[in-house]
């Protein structure tokens, strides 16, 4: 990898285009359009020029698209348009998705992720998909997350998802499962695991030379010493003790009732969470507009917006592309950290 010490000396970031009927491609266009306000380090779309034309132009944007034959080449038209590969296009018909969409957002989803890996861009960001449409269409994974991690042979348990906005920044232990499973799923092992590329990732991609981690409890009051539950103290307090004996700067378990009030977001990083909601309503309550999902522990940089395809108000112009701009100006942020090492 070629050391840079500029964005500008990056290679460009690779976008997919996201479901074409969400609100992807009208908020892609709108954080170019933002680009110079915003800062943003050079992207290119993976496929989508036509419905990035119309995208642009029903959210009345006045925003050029230019087709590329190689990703080098956005660098020199970022300036004036937006750059897309050539490729793999559709008709734009937002709110109403359909397999042809499905389609193009796995041809998109595909393309980027191999530019990145080939280090042809120096960053992946993914716009929203519809997981129940793409899996008509042979994606065989819970998320993008997982589809990612699969692409550079990871197993999911290695490729960690942390929601971070300006406020706050979490991490699920458990995601996509129902909450009654999930006392069951947590374990020391799987605490310690996650911790421990977390608090890696934090120094490598966020430049945080001692990350604090706080540990939420899994129960109310954390259990209060077994009455409502023994898991804090049986299983999570043994596994954070194990890790601050590694010497990683982590605490816990807390309650979680008062884990994310401002005092006490002062006194952490990031918060290790037990369930998705655990971690995913405080950050959309605190950072809405501005959430990234970003994949830790992986040997590229992925971010994401932290929002669905919001099929319901596609092409209303009233989506806010600020979680958008949040997950491209943060790529860029960590590929420089990655690039310039």
């Amino acid at each position: 990898m070629t050391t840079v010490t500029d964005l500008d000396d990056l290679p460009p970031l690779a976008l997919s285009l996201g479901d074409p009927a969400g609100v992807g491609p009208e908020l892609i266009a709108a954080a170019w359009a933002q680009r110079e306000a915003a800062d943003l380090p050079p992207f290119f779309v993976a496929g989508g020029a036509d419905v990035l034309r119309v995208a642009a132009a029903q959210r009345g944007l006045a925003v050029r698209v230019v087709e590329l034959f190689h990703p080098a080449e956005a660098h020199q038209h970022f300036g004036f348009a937006l750059p897309v590969l050539a490729g793999a296009d559709g008709a734009y018909s937002p709110g109403k998705p359909d397999r042809a969409g499905a389609d193009l957002a796995l041809a998109s989803l595909t393309e980027a992720m191999q530019l990145v890996q080939r280090g042809e861009a120096a960053a992946l960001v993914t716009a929203p998909i519809a997981k129940a449409l793409l899996a008509e269409v042979g994606f065989d994974f819970p998320g993008q997350t997982e589809f990612v991690a699969a692409a550079c042979s990871y197993v999911p348990g290695d490729a960690v998802m942390m929601l971070a906005g300006p406020q706050l920044r979490t991490v699920p232990l458990t995601v996509h499962v129902a909450l009654r499973d999930v006392p069951g799923l947590i374990t020391a092992a799987l605490i310690e695991r996650k911790a421990r590329i977390v608090a890696m990732a934090l120094t490598r991609d966020f430049g945080i030379a001692n990350p604090r981690i706080a540990v939420a409890a899994l129960n109310p009051h954390a259990g209060e010493q077994g009455r409502m539950g023994d898991e804090d103290s049986r299983i999570v307090a043994p596994a954070v003790a194990a890790l601050a004996a590694e010497g990683i700067a982590i605490t816990g378990p807390h309650s979680a009732d008062g884990l994310f009030t401002a005092h006490a977001r002062g006194s952490y990083d990031v918060a290790l969470c037990m369930y998705h909601d655990q971690a995913l309503i405080p950050l959309k309550t605190l950072d809405f507009d501005a959430g990234v999902n970003v994949t830790l522990g992986l040997p590229i940089v992925r971010t994401s917006p932290d929002h669905g395809t919001a099929f319901g108000i596609a092409g209303t112009g009233t989506a806010s592309a600020g979680a958008m701009i949040a997950a491209i100006k943060m790529a860029g942020e960590c590929a420089m950290r990655r690039y310039g090492a």
